[in-house]
């Protein structure tokens, strides 16, 4: 087989959790590109469909379905439809994530946001029930299907900050703390990477993979003291482009990486190197 066909998806249906966000969308258009159908999947169901109906204005079968990763019935429900749409399920790429959310009272209280001291239950429950509850609710229902086939791909989009610690001093402006990374984002994202190599080692003499994709941090108009201190920060010396996570998406995703299970592929522009 020529490398080309190694990276081919014709046929196959690829379900992208978080399709409507920055990166999600991002893998959604390459997995198009390399000949899945794809179910683009998101809370918001209206960005979900407006990602759908750009890719199939492309030429591309996809379809936008609004979810809510972190209930049974509606996970149920998501998977059910894709098989009548689709009629298979070959690969799911579990992007969906709540981005940091700083306490909106925190100046009130005279402390910096995301202060671990200081920070809100509900938001520590709130993420652990989007970033591991829900990725585990999501990957038990679309692994039915891939035991059916007898195949399948799954990436978990973990994080730097899954890694390693923070580094909080990027979030200095001018002098002043401006605020915190805040503890669930590395407790979670450090659990993907435990329900990874579970999963891996759990379909172990199948050909059911389990993977990691590790981005850095990926420009999204952040401000600029931010952009300068994360960039120090690489080696690269540079924020991510929102495309450059996509060749390592669809070598996971493909046959390209049929020899790959329990492992996680480091995208950060040498941040962890050093």
């Amino acid at each position: 087989m020529k490398i080309q066909e190694k990276f081919d998806l014709t046929g196959r249906v690829a379900v992208v959790t978080g399709g409507a966000g920055l990166l999600g969308s991002e893998f959604c258009k390459t997995l198009a590109e390399a000949g899945a159908s794809v179910a683009v999947v998101d809370l918001n169901l209206d960005a979900a469909q407006k990602i759908a109906d750009a890719l199939s204005k492309d030429g591309y079968r996809a379809k936008g379905f609004g979810t809510d990763i972190t209930q049974p019935d509606s996970v149920k429900q998501l998977v059910a439809s894709v098989l009548s749409d689709f009629g298979r399920l070959d690969v799911l790429v579990n992007s969906a994530a709540l981005d940091p959310k700083f306490d909106p009272d925190a100046a009130s209280k005279g402390i910096a946001p995301g202060s671990f001291e200081d920070y809100p239950l509900a938001d520590w429950n709130a993420a652990l029930n989007v970033n591991l509850t829900g990725m585990f609710l999501i990957t038990q229902a679309c692994v039915k299907p891939m035991i059916q086939n007898g195949k399948g791909s799954i990436i978990n989009i973990c994080s730097t900050y899954g890694l390693n610690g923070p580094d909080q001093r990027i979030y200095i402006k001018d002098g002043k703390r401006v605020a915190f990374k805040p503890v669930y984002y590395t407790v979670t994202k450090a659990g993907v990477l435990g329900f990874t190599k579970y999963l891996a080692a759990y379909y172990a003499d199948t050909e059911i993979r389990v993977n990691a994709l590790t981005p850095g941090g990926v420009f999204n108009n952040h401000e600029e003291y931010f952009v300068r201190n994360y960039s120090a920060k690489t080696i690269l010396g540079r924020m991510a482009h929102k495309d450059e996570m996509n060749g390592a998406l669809l070598f996971l995703a493909s046959d390209a990486s049929s020899y790959m299970t329990g492992n996680n592929v480091v995208v950060d522009g040498g941040w962890t190197a050093w």
